[in-house]
């Protein structure tokens, strides 16, 4: 097969590097991709929020299989673009990927099908949500209703902060994505991710990982696009999980497809988990990023099966062949992230760092400047280590962060904390 992945992420190299591990894959072709990816892939210049560029790109070089990494296309509809030429696509339509796209739309559909969330409010001007802020009182959520690029959340712990949030909301700090505002309960609980297969009628559960998405350890400070992540989160029992499956994912499918938008692609359910009851955080209707890296690392080969057995409505079938292992990425970032940053510096050491299936630099934000890599992003690398344990991925992944030689990037020390409390 020839394979298009669009994307140039530390998720879309995650993705490369699990498709490019399967036989079935002759070509691997990736948009833009970064200087990782080109390690391993055709690297492309397009323009991937742009259905028609896509299409004929697709077409031109033979493409019998495109992959979705980032949200932006999927809301733009490329996936719809290129069904409509004819093309196996991994990705919802653009109606579907309104679960993603609009917090407003996703709590709507909770409210039709009775998946548990937060009690919210969707509010369009300042005076109102400052007024429902002033009668629920803090702690309390305030979320930019659009795609905001992971980081339009701010968790207000004081009423003033949440004033404050709506404010910055609206005078565009997070561009047209917060045009509205939806305001949220505060929950409590610790928080988890699913990643759930769907291909319009069956799905499939592939695997459950904690991301963390503080900028410091602890879980202090602003919220990043993450920090790190782990795969499996021991929060998410047998017991949560099928809870999760058929109280929230089962109704969310079925009141999609009776509104004539059926989902196909990966459907990833943040969770709050108290007392073993979930309840919904949000949808993101494409993998994690960092969660994607720590999945793929376990996933492999199988991950492109997988994904076109959901692209072709095979998923009855399908089965996922698990390892008992555990996967565990740290997110290396430029020093300022997530506020300003520096672009340019040189990234030292890589090329010594084991790269197998229990180890792996996944490249998010590099480029490559007078043969040396470089920073050209807030996060930059994810550091990517399997283990029998988790406390063995740990260990591994810090051994390479330690091992790479940059003294403008930083990262959390601290990534896997609540697992390893544990025990």
């Amino acid at each position: 097969m020839n394979i298009l992945i669009l994307g140039g992420g530390g998720r879309e190299h995650a993705l490369a590097w699990a498709v490019k591990q399967n036989p079935k894959c002759d070509r691997l072709i990736v948009a833009p991709g970064n200087a990782g990816i080109a390690a391993i892939a055709e690297c492309a210049d397009l323009t991937i929020e742009d259905g028609d560029a896509v299409a004929e790109f697709a077409a031109r070089n033979a493409v019998d299989f495109v992959i979705i990494g980032p949200e932006a296309p999927l809301a733009a509809g490329v996936a719809d673009r290129l069904r409509a030429a004819g093309i196996l696509c991994f990705g919802p339509s653009r109606a579907a990927a309104r679960l993603e796209a609009s917090k407003g739309f996703a709590k709507e559909i909770c409210a039709a099908c009775g998946a548990p969330t937060a009690a919210w409010a969707r509010f369009t001007a300042a005076g109102p949500a400052k007024q429902y802020i002033l009668q629920r009182g803090a702690p309390i959520v305030i979320k930019a209703d659009g795609l905001a690029a992971g980081k339009g959340v701010i968790v207000a712990l004081r009423e003033a902060e949440a004033l404050a949030a709506v404010d910055e909301m609206f005078a565009g700090a997070f561009g047209a994505a917060g045009a509205a505002v939806v305001i949220e309960e505060f929950m409590e609980g610790e928080e988890a991710s699913l990643f759930v297969l769907c291909d319009g009628r069956d799905l499939l559960a592939i695997g459950t990982a904690q991301d963390h998405k503080r900028v410091g350890e602890g879980d202090t400070g602003p919220n990043t696009g993450g920090m790190g992540a782990y795969s499996p989160a021991p929060v998410m029992t047998p017991d949560v999980e099928a809870r999760a499956i058929n109280e929230i994912i089962r109704p969310t499918l079925g009141e999609m497809a009776r509104r004539g938008m059926p989902f196909q692609g990966v459907l990833y359910a943040g969770l709050m988990i108290s007392d073993g009851v979930p309840r919904l955080v949000e949808y993101n209707v494409r993998f994690g990023d960092p969660e994607a890296q720590a999945l793929m690392m376990r996933l492999g080969a199988q991950a492109l099966d997988l994904m076109q057995a959901a692209a072709e409505g095979r998923l009855a079938g399908a089965r996922v062949n698990w390892a008992e292992d555990h996967a565990l990425t740290v997110v290396m970032a430029a020093g300022g992230y997530p506020g300003e940053y520096g672009k340019g510096s040189v990234i030292r050491g890589l090329g010594a760092l084991p790269e197998d299936s229990s180890h792996m630099v996944f490249h998010a934000g590099t480029a490559r400047h007078n043969g040396e890599i470089t920073a050209a992003g807030g996060r930059v690398l994810g550091v990517t280590a399997r283990g029998d344990t988790l406390r063995v991925a740990r260990d591994r992944a810090y051994g390479m962060v330690d091992a790479i030689d940059w003294p403008q990037g930083f990262c959390r020390r601290d990534i896997g904390w609540r697992a390893l409390q544990r025990g």
